[in-house]
């Protein structure tokens, strides 16, 4: 395992929409998830996140930004498509869980490519007003414990005329499809998490921050309240939404 400090116990689930305690409910489990973190989300998306993490890529990259902000990197993937797909551009990844960051330098390292990864609270992003071109957040942004919080400092770190992409989870359509990938996400994909990672209560919580995730429209809305012009993209049925959020 690339250096990951084994914790002395498992961490408490995070507790959906507890904001004074999900912060670090959720760093502490997504440091214990780190070593098979790629792995599964490869396994159980069946590698249709490939996809979809293309198209957030090319909107993100559409007016040649010069300097891109990854929030919330994880281990960098999304940080390492958007490199490959501007190398001009300078890629910066945020995160506040040191052990994804430390398997994302490595990718970049294996890669050739020039990314920085830097620890930083999303929700207090350690960079000046206006200093990036693009923003992008791929499955992290609900995980954050103020979402108006985390688009508040989306706006501030971007310059005008700046583009924030956002890939994320909505809440399951209550359709036949949507009804069938609730079950496969309520009941199938925690005890396939739990096997692989040896830690069930994570890809619980997975499904459970979903549910509690505000649909397209509201997240829209939300964009819209802090200042975007925004619009959106439901991928694979519902499964997946791309936000795009322009500032003027």
């Amino acid at each position: 395992m690339l250096g990951v400090t084994p914790l002395p116990q498992p961490p408490k689930k995070p507790q959906v929409g507890d904001k004074q305690d999900k912060s670090q409910d959720v760093q502490a489990m997504f440091a214990s998830i780190a070593p098979t973190y790629d792995l599964l989300n490869r396994t159980l998306s069946m590698g249709v996140d490939r996809l979809w993490r293309r198209e957030a890529v090319a909107l993100a990259v559409a007016h040649d930004p010069a300097r891109i902000l990854d929030v919330a990197t994880g281990t960098a993937d999304f940080a390492i498509e958007l490199k490959q797909a501007a190398p001009q551009a300078q890629v910066v990844g945020s995160d506040f869980v040191p052990e994804m960051l430390e398997i994302g330098r490595e990718k970049v390292k294996g890669k050739g490519l020039d990314i920085r990864l830097e620890q930083g609270d999303a929700l207090k992003l350690p960079y000046p007003d206006a200093s990036f071109d693009a923003v992008t957040c791929s499955f992290g942004f609900r995980n954050f414990a103020d979402y108006a919080q985390g688009l508040a400092e989306m706006w501030r770190v971007l310059k005008p005329g700046g583009r924030v992409v956002i890939l994320e989870f909505p809440p399951p359509r209550k359709d036949p499809f949507g009804l069938a990938f609730r079950f496969y996400f309520q009941q199938v994909l925690p005890r396939i998490g739990g096997v692989v990672s040896g830690n069930k209560e994570a890809y619980t919580y997975l499904p459970e921050s979903t549910l509690a995730f505000p649909p397209p429209e509201r997240l829209a809305g939300l964009m819209r309240a802090t200042g975007f012009r925004t619009r959106y993209k439901l991928l694979t049925f519902g499964i997946a939404a791309i936000h795009v959020g322009d500032k003027r």
